[in-house]
């Protein structure tokens, strides 16, 4: 065989190679796509957890708020009287930082933005502002609805009344500027509370339930909806008002963790799709808002 055929043989068998490589790393490729752990955004229609971690959380705290930065939880305590916004070790529960509202306030939702802490309050319709770092007060602004939860998508302060609507207003001025309807399988959903920004979505507590929405905001579709029983200590099932209330972010390692009103426990969850659940939320619910636990007790 001369060398002009050895060559046209070397080449074709060189190319056959090639190509059987080239569909081999598509067949694997596609593989690894196909058993990759599924992301928030693919829950679907629904979503369970699994506990991941759990952290000492002050079962005095009638908690309203929390969010995670730079290693550190900074919650809200609501009750009359008893209200405070509170900056507290992880591994511990050490509360290491604490400012007290006034008597008349009720604390509500909090968040972070370009290192100012601003905190609700529930009738009183006054978000306070306080530096992060030296938890002083250095501005208030005023709101005409009620406020429960509190989050932001980096711009705007977003509020939640407890209806089903969500409120985007300026954090320098404090003027609402838009207004979002949120509904479930087309059906308004009511009780709004504790608010999260994840990853483009608003993570939504509803409250006396074991649910958390996670809303568009642009649409104000309900995407996922979480199914969080049996998370809720025993010891907080007596009161129906001691329930699943907290949503803090960990951008940077992306960990996500919740907590409730009274629970002695903080948990680090992980979110996974499940079939559709039976679940209040899955129907209408009421549209009267319940009293806030204060109310009931004695």
């Amino acid at each position: 065989m001369n060398n002009k055929k050895l060559s046209s043989h070397l080449l074709v068998v060189l190319a056959i190679i090639a190509l059987l490589g080239t569909f081999g790393c598509q067949s694997f490729t596609g593989e690894a796509t196909i058993e990759s752990t599924p992301t928030a955004m693919e829950l679907g229609d629904y979503g369970g957890y699994k506990v991941i971690n759990r952290y000492p959380h002050d079962p005095g705290c009638y908690t309203q708020g929390l969010i995670y930065r730079d290693g550190y939880f900074y919650e809200s305590c609501g009750l009359y009287g008893e209200s405070s916004l509170r900056k507290v070790e992880p591994e511990s529960g050490e509360v290491l930082q604490e400012t007290k509202l006034e008597d008349q306030y009720f604390a509500e939702g909090l968040m972070e933005l370009n290192g100012l802490l601003y905190l609700l309050t529930w009738k009183e319709g006054t978000a306070f502002i306080y530096g992060l770092q030296s938890f002083e007060p250095v501005g208030q602004f005023s709101y005409s609805t009620e406020g429960w939860g509190l989050t932001s998508d980096g711009t705007a302060l977003i509020l939640s009344d407890g209806s089903n609507k969500l409120f985007w207003f300026d954090p320098a001025s404090g003027f609402s500027h838009k207004e979002t309807l949120v509904t479930w399988q087309d059906v308004p959903i009511q009780y709004l509370n504790e608010l999260e920004y994840v990853n483009g979505d608003i993570y939504a507590n509803i409250y006396l339930s074991d649910q958390i929405a996670i809303i568009d905001p642009e649409t104000g579709v309900v995407k996922t909806m979480l199914d969080m029983r049996g998370l809720r200590p025993e010891e907080n099932l007596v009161d129906k008002g001691e329930v699943l209330n907290g949503i803090a972010y960990d951008k940077e390692n992306n960990r996500l963790f919740v907590t409730g009103k009274l629970w002695k426990w903080l948990y680090e969850i992980e979110l996974f799709p499940i079939s559709q659940p039976e679940m209040s939320t899955a129907t209408p619910l009421p549209t009267a808002t319940p009293p806030l636990p204060v109310d009931l007790r004695p």
